[in-house]
């Protein structure tokens, strides 16, 4: 760590790089990605319309989640009383306060752009959103009978009084606080209801006897509307006064102390459970909720002012990813089939195109079915001996699981390290690993205090009286539907380096393996770090002797404050440096005399900007290396993370070119500036939307390999 007095080899005293005004706030970075997220619900040119109601819906299950996790961690740093400064110079409380701010912005933004501009829209498409209250008599008789039906058995009503304690709310839970008066003693009574979620968030009246009509209009109410409207069928012989939403989120973060958990699968389990009994980190309420009932809540689930967000309208947002399976495609993004290269080429033996020769896919571009196909042709090939596969999030009905217990059934040694710390991909893990031991699967749950993020299977297949070793490393999770949507690369090879590497790996995670010293492969917690600053340092060495430094990092998120730091130092020795980071930036480019040769991007678009990947120019012997690891503390010192490296030039070339075609994009990049604040690149250039340009690139592909077939 710099110390603020360091010279360079000349003896020039450098910048302060460790001056808070250098740096932007971890927290702070996370909302301004967030808000870029917001901004695609914002614009109405960006996409079509029902895709800008989804953006809305992937902004508020974010923001959920931010709360769930970091907000919470900085509300108990406070209320532990602890006032170190981050790196970027804020409290805790500094730092509550502001996200409250910004918080509240992006809130009434979000809610002006979906009641304003969203709403009228979809009515104008024929997708009506009304309330109880706008109906007939005759049509609120018929969903009152819906109600009795179909709601009111699911629904339980809790008092609160001397006899009945402050009933229990969950988290992300929706509720409807009552207040009441008893038509016998006028007392005043206090209840809640719950909405259930297992019931679906809107109804359609076109689906409900009594609202059939053949104008083709979609007609939408809130199920929370009509449970309100017919809370005096919970309450017999009470006056309904009146019922107000409120929703809570509760800390949701797993600790574990895993020098005492004999069993953690058990420890996780445990740890899901109390997912629900965790404190109060943000309470919503609409502004009619009146002061006593404010108070009410506020006192019995120990929440402070702070705490508290006033949301006008509907609460919890995220559940307008249901408006995605209304039938109308005129509404959503053009349907696409990736490009699928090896199958075209090569047909179904997966195993004769790698020995052919290195593939590298670019998903979703590229179909991420050789992926699946790679494993399932595994599993059922006699050849094959054994199967080795790191599981981070796989999903809830995984193709790739399926394949490995039917290895595992047809008698190959198959060894699977679950990461059963995966942040809310919990309770799918421990399904999938409980089903793999089940069939006779070896399964790991990786390093004590050390969660397993690295994308990578090994297969041993007997060829021709030798073993061979076919590789598949990855920059995303082996899940089938992120596939379709996240971009991420796959690289598949039989490079003995790499496959050496790998296995090496892999029993120093399912084993007792203490192995430190890898030939090609960059393992975090080992060496990620380090080997990244050197080659940010040997560019700087290459930039003093003839002025060519060049460095190009794609990642997710960059906060890792030594890095930064061996970013600024290049940046001052005149190393041309681009990242092009979706979410959090903690370095500030653009700073005369310390970042002036730094740009920062962020792309945000229909895909989600998900693959890694970390170029340098090295004298013309250009090094590239792709894989799981961000450049934040706990990719680089809390996971077991790999970055590959790229042998072949022609694809060093093909990432390379991909990645200056990204730092060209004009309509879905966003830029950051000095004060760590972005804007939309906006220039006269022809325009360039870089996610269209690859999904054109795709298509070509297919029309190609169709040409070569008929001809």
């Amino acid at each position: 760590m710099q110390t603020g007095n360091e010279k360079n080899d000349n003896g020039q005293r450098l910048p302060d790089f460790i001056h808070p005004s250098v740096y932007v706030n971890r927290e702070l970075s996370w909302i301004y990605f967030n808000q870029r997220v917001l901004e695609e619900a914002l614009d109405p040119a960006a996409h079509p319309l029902l895709e800008r109601v989804k953006f809305i819906s992937i902004f508020s299950s974010n923001l959920d989640e931010y709360f769930m996790i970091r907000v919470a961690g900085i509300e108990d740093q406070y209320e532990a009383g602890i006032q170190e400064r981050t790196i970027d110079g804020h409290t805790p409380f500094e730092q509550l306060e502001k996200i409250r701010m910004m918080v509240l912005r992006q809130f009434s933004e979000r809610n002006d752009c979906f009641y304003h501009d969203l709403v009228p829209a979809l009515q104008r498409e024929g997708i009506e959103f009304l309330r109880v209250s706008e109906l007939s008599v005759l049509q609120q008789k018929a969903l009152s009978h819906y109600f009795r039906k179909e709601i009111f058995p699911v629904l339980t009503p809790l008092a609160f009084d001397t006899g009945h304690p402050f009933p229990f709310m969950s988290n992300l839970s929706l509720n409807l606080a009552i207040e009441l008066e008893d038509e016998e003693s006028k007392a005043l009574k206090f209840a809640r209801v719950k909405v259930p979620g297992i019931l679906p968030r809107f109804l359609r009246l076109n689906d409900i006897k009594g609202f059939r009509d053949n104008d083709g209009i979609i007609r939408l109410i809130w199920i929370e509307d009509l449970i309100a409207s017919n809370l005096a069928h919970l309450f017999p012989k009470m006056r309904v006064i009146q019922s107000h939403l409120f929703r809570l989120i509760r800390d949701a973060d797993i600790e574990i102390e895993e020098d005492e958990a004999g069993d953690l699968l058990e420890t996780i389990e445990q740890g899901i459970r109390s997912r629900r009994y965790g404190k109060v980190v943000r309470l919503d309420i609409t502004p009619a909720m009146p002061l006593s009932i404010r108070k009410l809540l506020m006192n019995n689930l120990e929440v402070t002012e702070r705490n508290l967000y006033e949301i006008d309208g509907v609460l919890g947002f995220s559940c307008l990813l249901d408006l995605l399976k209304i039938d109308r495609p005129d509404l959503k993004d053009d349907p696409f089939v990736p490009a699928n290269p090896i199958a075209e080429q090569f047909g179904t033996d997966i195993f004769s195109a790698i020995r052919a020769k290195d593939q590298l896919l670019y998903h979703p571009y590229d179909s991420f079915q050789p992926v699946v196909d790679f494993i399932n042709q595994a599993a059922l090939d006699p050849d094959v001996l054994s199967i080795k596969q790191t599981l981070y999030r796989v999903g809830s009905n995984s193709p790739i699981v399926q394949a490995l217990m039917k290895a595992a059934e047809e008698g190959k040694q198959v060894a699977v390290l679950v990461e059963l710390k995966a942040r809310f991909d919990e309770e799918n893990n421990i399904v999938w690993a409980r089903a793999l031991e089940d069939v006779g699967a070896h399964v790991a749950y990786g390093l004590p205090g050390l969660k397993t993020h690295a994308k990578l299977t090994l297969i041993v297949r007997r060829e021709q009286q030798k073993l061979k070793r076919y590789l598949h490393l990855g920059t995303g999770n082996y899940n089938l539907v992120t596939g379709r949507i996240y971009t991420d690369y796959s690289l598949f090879t039989t490079n003995e380096q790499l496959a050496n590497d790998v296995a090496e790996l892999f029993n120093a995670l399912t084993g007792y393996s203490k192995h430190t010293e890898y030939r090609k492969l960059l393992v975090s917690p080992i060496n990620t770090r380090k080997r990244i600053i050197e080659m940010i340092e040997r560019e700087v060495e290459w930039s003093r002797k003839e002025n060519k430094g060049r460095i190009i990092m794609k990642m997710n998120a960059l906060v890792d404050a030594k890095t930064i730091q061996a970013l600024y130092r290049a940046s001052c020795e005149g190393v041309k440096i681009d990242l092009v980071i979706r979410g959090i930036c903690c370095l500030k480019p653009g700073i005369p005399g310390i970042s002036e040769n730094i740009r920062v991007i962020s792309v945000i678009g229909r895909f989600l900007e998900h693959s890694r990947a970390y170029y340098f120019y090295n004298g013309g012997k250009e090094q590239l290396y792709l894989g799981s690891a961000d450049i934040m503390p706990r990719n680089l010192d809390d996971r077991v993370e790999t970055l590959f490296p790229v042998f072949d030039k022609a694809f060093i070339q093909l990432v390379k070119s991909d990645l200056e075609l990204i730092l060209s994009d004009n309509v879905k990049a966003w830029q950051m500036h000095a004060d760590g604040i972005y804007s939309r690149v906006n220039n006269d250039d022809p325009k360039i939307n870089t996610q269209a340009l690859f999904l054109n690139r795709a298509n070509l592909k297919k029309t190609s390999s169709k040409f070569k077939v008929n001809e």
